[in-house]
Formats: structure tokens, sequence, C-alpha cells
């Protein structure tokens, strides 16, 4: 039975539950975040006296309480209510008789620090909580002596914070991963009541007489989520009374095929990905042009985010990238993203304040580029006309210029003196190999070669690495070290000058 005839006949939302765990996995630490309110107050007595899923592999099943622990967040924003909130958490807790980790932090203030800069309040206090609920867990992980990946962070999210965020994000342009809403498991984080409506819960809490609390700024609609839980969702309601639920099913629906497509892009990223360091990502730019364009969407802010993690991405600044692919030149930056340059056949994608040292770039042949300390890295071709001796003629010339400067065959570099001859310049990586002139053709790790040439590694992002083509054999260790298998023969007809100098 396939797979997709499993998750029916079983009546499951989700494809390939995995199959049951080890005790190590059902005695890790399960982190509830808890603010208090009506949601996360029926989390934590929902986890408490009932079952939940937590994705352990073991379905609905009632979770030890020794493993419980209540996270709270206080952000410092509401003066007297957000303390009393907090003092809330704590007493519903130790009435439950679970442990109370309390987190305090001044989220306005750090909404204005340069680091958050681009940030509202509400996304600063997001990150924290979730920094907070990942560090409790490990900490938590450490005491129980359990693997780290087999704790759970438990959130309140509902269905109707669901439907919520998919109207936001249709709002603010997103594209299939942003309609998908929130995810109902992302690595240790577990969302057991997406299920589930806020009205339902309230029901709950009702029923058992519990109370919790109410956050006044949940009403203020000039914040967008309160303006589509208070103005849309209402009026939808009078179309459909089961919106909230149409909306989760969507957002199933479109999550199961982001994934198959994001597993598709990912392979085929894979394949453009000509360097990715140091908050640089070089692609293919060809080949991603000629990639389908849900394929290369999602390759594209896959690379994205690899230059910078915190870029905050719409479907139209992934487009905008598209669109340089398309051009084949020009360049742009996205705000709290990263900066984006189409040349040569290349797409760079480089994070903000990223070093440019070691930076990609391509080498005309005849050209020059500046590099970014000054130094100017050149390249020409030389023809030999007359009777010397080409082998004669490159030791010559690097004895006078002390390896700043080499003679090579460019015939064996795949020049010619057609116009679009080219050479890729990009720095050392994790298992570069070469063969240095003069070792007869034996091999040598470009790491070793530099250690040898008491390079710090510090500085080893800005030596050049003349290579062939991307992810290709090096010619030249720009200052150090020409290849031996383009080194200059007596059949050497066509002579490639490279050089690099201060500029002045």
């Amino acid at each position: 039975m396939t797979s997709v005839m499993r998750r029916f006949a079983s009546g499951e939302r989700r494809f390939d539950r995995p199959s049951p765990k080890g005790d190590e996995e059902t005695r890790a630490p399960v982190v509830l975040m808890v603010s208090g309110g009506a949601d996360s107050t029926a989390l934590l007595l929902l986890a408490v006296g009932s079952r939940l899923d937590i994705d352990d592999g073991r379905g609905c099943v009632r979770v030890a309480r020794e493993r419980l622990h209540v996270l709270h967040v206080n952000h410092g924003l509401r003066g007297a209510d957000a303390d009393e909130d907090e003092a809330f958490v704590r007493r519903l807790a130790a009435s439950c008789g679970i442990p109370c980790t309390v987190r305090r932090a001044d989220v306005s203030s750090l909404a204005r620090r340069a680091s958050y800069a681009g940030s509202n309040v509400e996304n600063v206090g997001r990150k924290l909580r979730y920094a907070a609920a990942n560090e409790l867990a490990n900490e938590l992980s450490a005491t129980f002596g359990t693997p780290r990946s087999a704790a759970r962070i438990l959130t309140a999210h509902t269905a109707d914070d669901r439907a919520e965020t998919f109207l936001m994000n249709a709002v603010r342009g997103a594209g299939a991963a942003g309609l998908s809403s929130i995810p109902r498991r992302r690595n240790r984080v577990v969302r057991p009541l997406l299920d589930r409506t806020h009205q339902e819960l309230c029901d709950f809490l009702r029923m058992r007489g519990a109370t919790w609390r109410e956050d006044a700024s949940n009403a203020d609609t000039r914040y967008l989520r309160s303006f589509v839980r208070h103005r849309l969702l209402p009026l939808m309601r009078e179309r459909n009374p089961r919106v909230v639920s149409s909306l989760s099913t969507t957002c199933d629906i479109l999550s199961e095929e982001d994934a198959y497509l994001s597993g598709v892009a990912a392979r085929a990223l894979r394949s453009l990905t000509r360097r990715d360091e140091g908050g640089v990502v070089a692609l293919d730019a060809r080949k991603l042009a000629a990639l389908d364009l849900a394929v290369a969407r999602r390759a594209v802010r896959a690379a994205m985010l690899r230059a910078s993690c915190d870029a905050r991405l719409e479907a139209r600044h992934v487009d905008a990238v598209l669109a340089l692919v398309a051009a084949g030149h020009g360049s742009l930056s996205t705000p709290m993203g990263c900066d984006a340059r189409v040349e040569y056949g290349m797409l760079f994608l480089r994070a903000p304040g990223a070093s440019q040292q070691g930076e990609p770039l391509w080498l005309r042949v005849p050209g020059a580029r500046t590099l970014a300390d000054g130094r100017v890295l050149r390249a020409r071709l030389l023809p030999l006309t007359d009777a010397r001796d080409p082998v004669a003629v490159a030791r010559a010339h690097g004895m006078e210029w002390q390896g700043m400067s080499v003679l090579l065959d460019a015939d064996a570099c795949g020049l010619s003196q057609r116009q679009d001859s080219r050479l890729w310049v990009d720095a050392a990586a994790p298992g570069d190999v070469l063969c240095p002139l003069g070792m007869h053709g034996q091999s040598k790790k470009l790491s070793d070669l530099l250690n040898e040439a008491r390079i710090p590694a510090a500085d080893r992002a800005g030596v050049p690495i003349v290579r062939v083509a991307p992810n290709r054999e090096i010619v030249w260790v720009a200052g150090i070290r020409a290849d031996e298998r383009f080194r200059c023969t007596s059949d050497t007809k066509l002579l490639l000058v490279l050089s690099i100098v201060r500029q002045g």
C-alpha cells in the first residue's frame, strides 16, 4: 500500500508517521511555552491531564508528568500587566506540580538595537521566546541525559492562529511556503493544538472552571494579526462559518506539496552552487534560468537564506532576483536580506556586512579585477612569435616577478584569443587539492600549501585562488604557487600571463 493510501486509510492528516522511539526519546524533556492566555493555559492543563500527540511516534498519548517543564517569557512590554501574567503562570504551574522557568527581557529596547534593525517588537519577541525555549530544552536534555533532538517544545498555536497567519502572509504577498502558514512541527517545536479552535479551548477551560489572562493589545487592530482576527475573519465567517477549518485544510495541502517541491529545489540548488561560504553564495545563473519557475523560486529563496539566515523574504524579493537572472546582469538589495548581483553567467548573493574577501568573481582574459583588499588581479594572453623556449621564458619571468606574476600554458587552461575567455577566482575551500609547480605532478592539499607559505588562518580568505571554472582545477594560488598541470612546455604557443599587484 502506498504512503498516500495508508494516509487516507488510517484517517491521518500527515504523511509518514515516524516509527516508535526508544526509551531515551520517551524520557526526554517537554517544554511548554505558556504565556497565560487561554490557548497556552489550555495546553498546560491538557498536557497534565489528557492526551497529546507530540510527534514522537507514539500518537496521542499521555505525556509523563516528570518530563514537563513550563517556560514563560516576560517581554516587559505591558508593565504591571506583564508581571501579573508572570505571577499567574507561576501559580498555574505550581498548582499542576510542574516546574516553571521564567525569562525576562526588555524587548522594546532590543528592537531599537542595530542588530535588530528593521524588526518590529513582535518579531523580536518571537525570536527571544524560541531562543529561550531552545536553550531551556538543551539544559534539560543534559540534566535528563537524553539527546537534544529527542526534546520537544510545545506551543499553543490553534487553527485560528493558522488561518490568521495564512491571511497575513497572503496580504503581504507570500509564496507556497508562507501560505502553508504555521507548520505542525519544525525541528523540535511541535504544535499539538493546531486542529483545535480558540473557541473550543475557551469552552474547555470554562468546563474546568479555569481562568486565564487576557492581553488588551490583542484587540488593537493597528497590528496586522489583530486586524485579520477582528475585521477580516468575522466577514469571512458570514460566508463560511467553518472558514478556519477550511483554511487549515488548505494549509495542510500547501505544506505537503511545498515539502515535495522544496526537496526537488534542494537537489537543484546543490547542482547550481559554486560557492557557499562566509555569507556569500554563488550560483550558476545560466543553469538556474533553465529550471522550472516553481523550482527556481525555491532554489533562490533557499540560497538567499543561506547567505543571510535572518532575511525576511517575500515572493516579490525572490522574483526580483529571478528577473536579474533572466536579464543576465544587474544588482539589487532586498530589505533585511542580501545583495544580489548577476554578471558573467553567475548569481552572487551576499549577506549585509559579509566580508568581501574571497568573494567569487569571473576574470576576463584579457582583463583585470580589483579585489576587496585593493590589489589588482590581471590576466592577458601573449602569443609566442619567435623561437624562444617557452619553458625558459616562464622560468625567467617567475624569477623576475618573485611569484607575483606567472606565465602558463593558455591552451592547457582552456583559453584562446576569443572574446569570451575567462577564469574563475574565489577563496580556498575545504578539500581543495592541487599539483604545485616543481613537485612533478604530486598532489598536495591547498591547506598544507598555505601552511607552508605561513599564511595565517584569518588571512586565507583573502588569498585569490584562480581556477579553470567553478569547482574545477586550480590554475594559480595567487602570489604563492601555480599548478604543474598548466606549466609551459616546449609545445606552448600561447602564454597566459597572470599577475597580482598593489594598485598605485
